[in-house]
């Protein structure tokens, strides 16, 4: 079977971003940089504290510059996930059929880890230990204020029209998340349209769909740049929290990091294997264990996309056919992404408990849709759970301060969080492979994961991932 034009377009930009990849962790990876700047950082803050020094810098000067990267991520998030549904729609070819089973499949596995999210941030309310602590960090911003209740409305019908945008580049300065996806579906079907006409008449691609993978490629150099600048940012803030609250802020963030992993866990752990078992007729020891190799190298490499071929080659061995892999693996990856998904609607709420907001559950559906939405818009982007986090928190009501103030406090155990999430999403991957695959009557799957990898090295079109 040949793969697809999309597929390959996939696989041969994986070798490059496997082999750029590569060669940035020999030289240092990124959460040891974040490490380095969070020890940096804690001393200083500790040596001088608010005092000047360096011919009158302060650690309150370093922790704004910090925060200018936190708010260039966002700046960069809205477009990024604009311009990712465009070149998704406008590309990615799948019947119907296949195309209706693969949406379903990953509608209900998201919707598990939502409700699995929900249900431990409204019975265990761990945020609640971070009460008072957050507002220490807002008094670090000059004019900060005590953030106000979040507003909602009396209907969930309005509630929703609320992010309907009422013109064109609305949604854009607002940073209406769900506005701009909205936008972007109905000009990416158009254009849609449009490439699948031309594509018939066998014309060559509209400008207008060269100028969307442009400037798509452009915004993901670009986040690139900003990634190299995180560490830079975490040791500034980090020296400004330090130097005005002293070390023991750090003490609340285990709670934050047993929360966030115990949402993972449970749905990687327990319902992926027992779906796969029940409904797939792959047991635990087969998906878990066939699956260790992909589980165990998005966790190291920290990136779901780049572990696809070994994704593939762990379905193999599996007995999952090829078409069902690689459409799960290949075309999929741009919505099995359960372990952002999770993450981001959990640190969202976990921050809204932490101020005292009283959300009712439409607001907590609203923040879950935000998160599925950014979610699948920025998928394969390195450090995508990075890249969303501002805009969900935003759509959670909390206000600028607080985000600039407790990113780069995540930040110190994010790399933790990541890699648990790049987990859980190659987990994702292989079960929806094993869903497409269940009740067809097939013949073995032949082509093996070496013959995936041979095919990801020949030279493809350029095409954003």
């Amino acid at each position: 079977m040949v793969l697809s034009r999309r597929e390959t377009g996939i696989l041969g930009r994986l070798q490059e971003t496997m082999t750029t990849s590569k060669s940035y962790c020999l030289s240092m990876p990124l959460y040891t940089q974040v490490l380095i700047a969070v020890i940096f950082g804690g001393l200083l803050g500790v040596i001088f504290g608010q005092e000047p020094y360096l011919g009158g810098v302060t650690n309150a000067q370093l922790g704004k510059l910090g925060m200018i990267v936190v708010q260039l991520l966002k700046t960069l998030a809205i477009p990024l996930i604009f311009f990712a549904i465009l070149d998704a729609l406008i590309r990615t070819s799948l019947p119907l059929s296949q195309g209706t089973r693969l949406l379903v499949i990953c509608l209900v596995n998201v919707s598990v880890a939502m409700t699995i999210g929900l249900v431990i941030m409204n019975t265990w309310q761990p945020g609640l230990s971070w009460q008072g602590h957050v507002d220490e960090l807002l008094h670090l911003v000059p004019g900060s204020k005590a953030p106000a209740k979040v507003a909602t409305s009396q209907t969930p019908i309005e509630d929703l029209a609320a992010y309907i945008p009422r013109t064109i580049l609305a949604p854009f300065s607002t940073n209406n998340i769900i506005g701009v996806v909205l936008l972007a579906l109905v000009i990416g079907a158009l254009l849609r349209k449009l490439h699948m006409r031309s594509a018939r008449m066998g014309e060559d691609d509209l400008a207008i769909v060269r100028f969307v993978e442009w400037v798509y490629e452009g915004l993901v150099r670009i986040l690139g740049w900003i990634i190299h600048a995180v560490p830079f940012a975490v040791f500034g803030v980090v020296a400004q929290v330090v130097g005005k609250s002293g070390v023991g802020v750090f003490s609340i963030l285990w709670i934050f990091l047993v929360a966030m992993l115990a949402g993972l866990t449970i749905h990687a752990l327990i319902y992926y294997p027992l779906v796969a078992w029940f409904v797939g007729k792959k047991s635990p020891k087969v998906y878990v264990g066939e699956g260790a190799d992909a589980i165990m190298t998005a966790m190291s490499c920290n990136s779901s996309l780049a572990t696809v071929p070994v994704t593939l080659h762990c379905l193999n061995r599996m007995n999952v056919s090829a078409q069902s892999s690689r459409l799960a693996a290949c075309v999929g990856t741009n919505l099995n992404n359960d372990g952002i998904t999770l993450y981001e609607a959990m640190a969202a709420l976990f921050l809204a408990q932490a101020l005292g907001y009283d959300l009712p559950m439409t607001s907590q559906f609203l923040i879950v849709a935000a998160s599925i939405i950014a979610g699948a818009g920025v998928a394969g982007i390195p450090e995508a759970g990075m890249i969303v986090l501002p805009l969900v928190l935003s759509a959670a009501g909390l206000p600028d301060t607080v985000i600039a103030a407790a990113i780069p406090l995540i930040m110190t155990v994010d790399w933790i969080i990541a890699r648990a999430r790049s987990g859980v999403n190659v987990m994702s991957d292989m079960l929806v492979a094993i869903l497409l695959d269940a009740g067809r009557t097939h013949a073995v799957a032949v082509p093996s994961a070496v013959r995936y990898q041979a095919e990801a090295a020949q030279p493809s079109e350029s095409q954003p991932s």
